[in-house]
C-alpha cells in the first residue's frame, strides 16, 4: 500500500522505517517547506494539497500534538495507522485513525489508543488503559492498567503513571516523572507527583 506523509522531519523519518517494516511504501511527503534531509526518491509535493492523490491513506508525521490536531481538522484524505510489526499489541486492544505504535511498544488488553496518538518508541500501555485523540506517550514510557490519558497530553520519556490515575486534557508530565495522582486538565507536572 502506498501512504502520504503531512510532514518531513525527524517523526516522519521514523514513521517511514514504521511504514516500510509494514510493507507500504512513503508515495509522498506534504510540507510547508521541503524537509530537512534527503528522502531519496520520496517527492516533497508541497504545502498539503487535498487534490494531489485524493485516493491515498495519510498519515500526519508531526511529533507536536497541538499541530497534528490543527492539520487533522484540514487534511481532506483518509487517515491510515502503522503499528510497527514488533509491536505487542493484544487482539482486544484498540487503535483510532491515523495513529502510530512504534518498535518495540506493548500495548495490553483492552486499550483503546483514540485517533492520531503517538506511542513512541519502547513505550508500554497496560490493560484497560484510554489514551484520547492526539496525545503522545513518549519513548520508555510504562503505563500501568487502567489510566486515562486526556486528549492532547504529552507524557514525557521514561515517565511511570500508577494504576488507575486520570490525567487530564492538554497536560503535560515531565520526562522521568512517576505520577502517583490524578493530573489536571493543562495542568505541567515533574518529578514524584503526590
Amino acid at each position: 500500500m502506498e501512504i502520504l506523509f503531512y510532514g518531513g522531519g525527524g517523526h516522519a523519518a521514523v514513521l517511514r522505517d514504521v511504514v516500510a517494516a509494514q510493507g507500504h511504501t512513503v508515495a509522498g511527503i506534504f510540507a510547508n517547506e521541503p524537509p530537512p534531509r534527503d528522502w531519496g526518491t520520496i517527492p516533497y509535493l508541497g504545502p498539503y494539497n487535498p487534490a494531489l492523490h485524493p485516493e491515498l491513506p495519510l498519515i500526519l508525521a508531526i511529533g507536536h500534538n497541538l499541530s497534528r490536531k490543527e492539520q487533522a481538522a484540514v487534511v481532506q484524505h483518509s487517515f491510515a495507522t502503522a503499528v510497527h510489526p514488533s509491536v505487542l499489541f493484544s487482539p482486544s486492544a484498540s487503535i483510532g485513525r491515523g495513529s502510530v505504535a512504534y518498535h518495540g511498544s506493548i500495548v495490553q488488553a483492552w486499550a483503546h489508543i483514540g485517533q492520531h496518538v503517538i506511542v513512541n518508541t519502547g513505550a508500554t500501555v497496560d490493560h484497560d488503559t484510554v489514551l484520547g485523540d492526539f496525545a503522545h506517550i513518549a519513548p520508555g514510557v510504562n503505563i500501568c492498567g487502567g489510566v486515562v490519558v486526556g486528549a492532547g497530553t504529552l507524557v514525557g520519556v521514561g515517565a511511570r503513571i500508577l494504576p488507575g490515575i486520570k490525567i487530564g486534557a492538554w497536560a503535560t508530565v515531565g520526562a522521568g516523572s512517576v505520577v502517583l495522582r490524578d493530573v489536571a486538565d493543562n495542568e505541567t507536572v515533574v518529578g514524584v507527583v503526590r
